[in-house]
């Protein structure tokens, strides 16, 4: 079962989304969740955990851009699978860096941005150097 889980630090919103993101329910959670995030001046989907998206969930990422654009909030995505990855590259999202997340995160809370390095595994950190 696919979820979503929001932190907001400050003027940025953190969505951590899990599971496969196939169905328009799914995709649904995900597009209120965003677009609750109107005071955000930044909206950083982790995806870490999504396992799969589908034509839906891609979609309704198409839209939440546009929103963002139009309401002057800059949408990045943070740490994609290489399945997911695959399917996001045809369109134009702003994929962070880690060292990206870590500036954004220093700037807003410090506490979050360890936790941020202690749960990266140096595996991962290798592939953001």
């Amino acid at each position: 079962m696919p979820s979503v889980h929001v932190d907001n630090l400050g003027e940025m919103a953190i969505i951590e989304c899990a599971g496969k993101f196939v169905r328009t329910a799914a995709a649904s959670k995900l597009q209120d969740a965003v677009t609750s995030q109107i005071q955000a001046r930044v909206v950083v989907l982790d995806l870490t955990e999504m396992h799969a998206i589908g034509g839906g969930g891609l979609g309704v990422l198409v839209l939440l851009q546009r929103w963002a654009q139009e309401h002057e909030i800059r949408l990045k995505l943070f740490n994609p699978s290489e399945l997911v990855r695959e399917k996001v590259k045809h369109v134009d999202f702003e994929i962070a860096t880690l060292e990206q997340m870590m500036s954004l995160l220093v700037r807003v809370d410090s506490e979050y941005a360890c936790a941020l390095l202690e749960f990266q595994s140096p595996s991962h950190l290798s592939r953001y150097a």
